[in-house]
């Protein structure tokens, strides 16, 4: 009989914080690098296009001796009857025994740990004196980016945020900025850079030092010819088949850093830089760069790139974290299987 620990929504969200998702996802990826985490192949399955779709992400961090899973559904229905538009449960098992650890809700983890990898991949391959950052969406995924890249980066002093499919109203901002600036206290910091909404994405292109994309978008919403030297990109949105956010031509001349290559080119936004057999490798994975075996750039006009399709090793090393403060605060219940 196996005893696992359980761990609701609410009972991350007492202990989860900025801070210790970013300090997790850069062990993922170090783990990674470092061949001691893998991240296995994606499972799809779409009932209604761009309505009700599932995937299921798996992995293994050899370092904390475990594996599991995160099965993730989204169906945009759901907000006509009250129930929550995405679903998400992880498992995490012991990879000696392949006895279960844990169980969670993976909907906090999932919005904490995307917004530390489009942050570290802004750290890591960024100019350092960045100052504008366009956030290219405006959902949850765009606020936990936006947050924790200014806590990573506290030279940021002008956030801009587009809406590909409508105006951003005044209130949605006043909810934006909240929502950031909460994020940003429980990691112990304050916002000090100035949230505003734009219309026109192609002329804040042409000023922003780092660009964050978090959408579902099956076209690109940035043309190559709006880009200035410099810029990095931190592509949060594409992670299924079909998607795009930026244009495929950007991949080339551009240092471009993938969170798995593989992935990335199945699901990732380069994977239609891939069809088309503009590109057919990446220079390496963030990983590399974490740990100083690569540079992130040459030169203060280098264009990068990193194409996050983003991984369940990233949410397991996050919840060993939140698991070991659970059973510290005495938070969560276990059961008996």
């Amino acid at each position: 009989m196996s005893e696992m620990k359980v761990l609701s929504e609410k009972d991350i969200k007492k202990i989860i914080n900025l801070k210790i998702a970013i300090e997790a996802v850069e062990e993922a990826y170090k783990q990674k690098s470092e061949k001691k985490g893998n991240a296995w192949p994606i499972v799809f399955y779409e009932y209604e296009h761009g309505v009700f779709d599932l995937d299921i992400r798996s992995g293994n961090l050899m370092d904390s001796n475990t594996y599991g899973l995160k099965l993730l559904s989204y169906n945009e229905n759901n907000s006509l009857k009250g129930l929550p538009v995405v679903n998400a449960t992880g498992l995490i098992c012991n990879d000696k025994t392949g006895e279960p650890i844990a169980i969670f809700n993976a909907a906090p983890i999932t919005s904490y740990r995307t917004g530390a990898a489009a942050a570290i991949g802004a750290k890591y391959l960024g100019r350092k004196n960045s100052k504008n950052l366009l956030i290219v969406g405006s959902g949850n995924i765009a606020k936990y980016s936006t947050a924790a890249t200014l806590l990573l980066i506290p030279t940021i002093e002008n956030v801009y945020i587009f809406n590909s499919r409508r105006k951003i109203q005044n209130n949605e901002l006043s909810s934006f900025k909240k929502e950031v600036e909460e994020l940003l206290i429980e990691s112990g910091s304050t916002l000090k850079a100035k949230l505003f909404c734009v219309e026109d994405i192609k002329e804040v292109t042409k000023k922003s030092d780092i660009i964050i994309t978090a959408t579902p978008s099956e076209k690109a919403l940035i043309d190559k010819s709006w880009v200035s030297k410099g810029t990095h990109f931190s592509c949060m949105g594409a992670g299924l088949v079909g998607q795009q956010e930026i244009d495929e031509n950007l991949f080339i001349n551009s240092i471009k850093f993938a969170d798995d290559e593989k992935l990335c080119f199945e699901h990732g936004e380069a994977q239609t830089a891939y069809r088309k057999n503009i590109i057919n490798k990446f220079d390496g994975e963030l990983g590399d760069v974490i740990l100083g075996k690569l540079k992130g750039r040459n030169s203060e006009n280098d264009i990068t790139i990193f194409d996050s399709v983003g991984l369940f090793i990233q949410d397991l090393a996050t919840a060993i974290r939140l698991i070991d403060k659970a059973n510290d605060k005495n938070i969560g219940s276990k059961v008996e299987l």
